[in-house]
């Protein structure tokens, strides 16, 4: 939603939520104890052999809170302009997976055995349909409203250059959005000249007669760099008129789109790049999970593991563990350690040999065991050691790191952060031969985006996506 009143609007949609839960919860009740759905074999049940209504309702008074600080956490509540629906209802099915999840620990430790799993698994599907349901009715809805010429925002730029034209760009492919440009205001342009449909009305030394005259909702500042020297008086014109005014940075292409500022006495200052772990809280936490996490994996993939390394003894000389020097975090040097699945190479060939398609180097076992990325699980020791994390930009080798600094924009930023041995770039289908610029993309998004949320998102959506890398050689 576009207006001012985006935090009310938001605690509308906490409301919502919270009656959608009672709502599922009530329903659940229902279609367990007393629907046809009790004909089935396995949900038949007998009158008086389950706890009545007044005692599951009175989980309720747990239930609402917990889920709505999932929901929370899972960024339900923020902006929805620019979000894809298929990825609210992704988060959805994510926070009701925890929600359950927690619920039936917390039943566990309160020996509470009565308490339905039936009940429980309806009450989990019934959640995410109506709540899907309900939002995706929601956006529909205002969606419709806004192509009538409902709920608009009335806007005016000031200011011709890079930052007018990205802005009018993401306004026009996004109509849902409301906004509604009534022009621009520009002293080097001629009255009538139009980007995209949208024409330059008059100069920025108009702009109080046109604040005057005209509805306006809000003012956009978008000044080409070289015409800063006129933003205190456009800034002081539009506080006298009271309309309220956003600006838009005509530095985009260097600085990024998330940097935060610090108060300094009273002196704003802006950091370039938020980057949450670089906070100890953070890191501290993320460094527990990490260590559970890989402990919880070797336990797991244990046999698999050595059922790989004795058959890499048979098959070929050499080691069972390869380990290579990668960049991690502050660019420090470290050992990162994969199951061999190559010939036994001269170093300096394998520092700045790139693995292709058909490579001769690459033994039987090690084409299987790259292919579905079982020759990175040793890197579960790294994790231990602090080298690594389960999550991150994957590391690279120092050859590499040397060629892309100078190659790609940005690149040296990936090591803010401890690298991973799965990434938000490599659910993105970006790992092996593919674009390093897409990769550190998405490595970018994920280090100034990142939350436990993320991380888990990342973890879940690798034994999907993850594994399987079509693009390992």
């Amino acid at each position: 939603m576009i207006k001012d009143n985006q935090k009310m609007l938001n605690w509308a949609h906490v409301a919502m939520d919270a009656c959608i839960i009672a709502i599922a919860y009530v329903l659940s009740y229902y279609l367990r104890f007393y629907s046809p759905l009790t004909n089935i074999d396995f949900l038949m049940v007998e009158p008086g052999t389950f706890y009545p209504p007044h005692v599951y309702a009175s989980w309720l008074i747990f239930i609402i809170p917990m889920y709505l600080l999932i929901y929370y956490f899972n960024r339900l509540y923020t902006p929805k302009r620019g979000k894809r629906r298929w990825l609210e209802v992704f988060n959805i099915i994510i926070a009701n997976t925890f929600g359950i999840a927690f619920f039936t620990f917390i039943l566990y430790l309160r020996r509470e055995g009565d308490i339905s799993r039936q009940f429980l698994g309806i009450f989990y599907c019934s959640n995410i349909v109506l709540n899907s349901s309900a939002r995706l009715l929601l956006a529909y809805a205002l969606r419709a409203a806004r192509r009538k010429g409902y709920n608009l925002k009335h806007i005016l730029l000031v200011g011709y250059g890079r930052a007018a034209e990205s802005y009018i760009d993401r306004i026009l492919a996004n109509p849902q959005w409301g906004y509604y440009i009534h022009g621009i205001l520009d002293d080097t342009l001629a009255t009538g000249t139009m980007y995209k449909k949208i024409p330059v009305i008059g100069t920025c030394y108009q702009l109080e007669s046109f604040l005057s005259k005209m509805s306006l909702d809000e003012i956009v500042i978008t000044l080409n760099i070289k015409d800063y020297d006129k933003l205190e008086r456009i800034v002081a014109i539009c506080e006298k008129s009271g309309v309220h005014t956003k600006f838009v940075p005509d530095y985009h292409n260097f600085i990024p789109t998330r940097p935060y500022t610090e108060d300094l006495y009273g002196l704003p200052v802006i950091n370039i790049r938020n980057v949450p772990l670089s906070n100890t809280h953070n890191r501290i936490i993320k460094r527990v999970i990490d260590i559970f996490g890989a402990l919880f994996a070797l336990i797991l993939f244990a046999l698999p593991m050595i059922i790989v390394a004795v058959i890499i003894k048979i098959t070929s000389d050499g080691p069972i563990i390869f380990s290579q020097i990668r960049v991690g975090r502050h660019n420090k040097e470290f050992k990162m350690y994969k199951f061999r699945s190559m010939e036994v190479q001269k170093e300096k060939e394998e520092k700045k040999a790139w693995t292709t398609s058909g490579d001769p180097r690459v033994t039987g076992i090690g084409k299987f065991i790259r292919r579905t990325s079982i020759d990175e699980l040793p890197q579960l020791f790294n994790v231990l050691k602090g080298d690594m994390s389960l999550v991150g930009p994957r590391p690279e080798r120092p050859f590499f790191v040397e060629k892309f600094k100078e190659e790609i924009p940005r690149y040296m930023i990936k090591h803010q952060v401890s690298p991973g041995l799965t990434g938000w770039a490599q659910i993105n289908g970006y790992r092996g031969d593919t674009s390093i610029r897409k990769r550190i993309d998405h490595d970018l998004y994920y280090i100034e985006n990142w939350s436990l949320a993320l991380d888990f998102k990342i973890i879940f959506l690798t034994f999907f996506k993850g594994f399987i890398n079509r693009n390992a050689y």
